[in-house]
This record gives structure tokens, sequence and C-alpha cells, in this order.
């Protein structure tokens, strides 16, 4: 959601100027503005990964390792369709919109997270696979219950991946150097 209003906002204020003016590539530009988001996300993960672990005590049977950079590829995925959405999107309202309509109700209902995606139909569960979140939720199930490690979740690692680049690559494309 943050990640959604970032470009956005400095479109609406204006200073998304300066951006026009400085030799800085597209890519930098979009990597700097994601890069705090995924520090910040990453630093919550492991708030919650050290809740679950101490206060909560549920054993963690598979690869720490795994699960940790699963999060942060993930997060990388995240903000990137963030980035996404606000390149093509003129205000913050609809940013904020956009973000919420188009990733979280789908991916809720179609990531296994409330329903097993074994359980769904054909089609509900096709359309899991284009969410970020159904992969995740194969590595942190993975790590936590079936004892799994990268040899096994490589499949979800390589989904995550493909995610990052697909939504960097319509971010660069979407976001003008110039302004028409």
């Amino acid at each position: 959601m943050m990640t959604a209003v970032g470009i956005v906002r400095e479109k609406e204020s204006g200073s998304i100027a300066n951006f026009h003016s400085t030799p800085v590539t597209r890519l930098e530009f979009l990597l700097g503005k994601q890069i705090p988001y995924v520090v910040v996300a990453s630093l919550s993960y492991v708030s919650l990964l050290l809740m679950t672990l101490l206060i909560f005590q549920v054993p963690l049977k598979g690869s720490l390792a795994a699960l940790s950079l699963g999060a942060v590829v993930y997060v990388m995925a995240t903000t990137g369709f963030g980035m996404v959405i606000s390149t093509f999107t003129k205000t913050q309202v609809a940013a904020i919109f956009a973000a919420a309509i188009l990733t979280m109700l789908p991916s809720a209902n179609f990531s296994g997270l409330l329903v097993p995606t074994s359980s769904l139909s054909g089609a509900g569960q096709l359309l899991g696979l284009f969410f970020p979140a159904s992969w995740f939720q194969q590595i942190s199930i993975g790590s936590f219950t079936k004892a799994l490690g990268f040899a096994e979740l490589w499949p979800s690692f390589a989904a995550l991946a493909l995610f990052i680049l697909a939504f960097t690559l319509l971010s660069v494309l979407g976001l003008k150097k110039q302004e028409a």
C-alpha cells in the first residue's frame, strides 16, 4: 500500500520534476523508492518471526535461511506490484484503491490463506497462481510444518523471482522520464 502511493505522491506534489531533470535512470529511481519499504518490511518480518518462535513457541522445522530469503523475495515482489500501481495511477486515492482491490481481496481469497488452494476449483486455483502471496504461503508452510528447505521450495522462489522481474519491467515501462 505504501509503495503504491510513493511515486504518485511525487506526481501530485510536483516533486517528480526533480526526477525528470536528473541523470538518474528509471530503474535507479524505482529501486531507490522500493528499498526503504523492503527494509521496513524485513524488520517487520524479523519481529513477527521472533514473536512466532519465542512467544507463541511455534517450532520452525525447516530452513530458517529459506524462510528468511523467501520473505525478502516476497516483499520485493509485493512492493514491486505497488510500484506498478504507482506508475500507472495519477492520484494517491486511486493508488490506494487499486492496491486494495487488486491485491488484498484476491490474494486473501485465492492464496491459501483462508481456504487451502487444493480445495479451490480450477479457475480459483489458477487465479491464485497470479499472486505472490500464494507462492510465499508455500514457503512459509513448508518451512514451519513440513521441514522443507531450498531444494524442495525452489519452484516458489523461482515464481517470486519472476514476479519481481515482471513488476520491475512494468514499472520501468510505466514511468516516463519526460512529461508528455
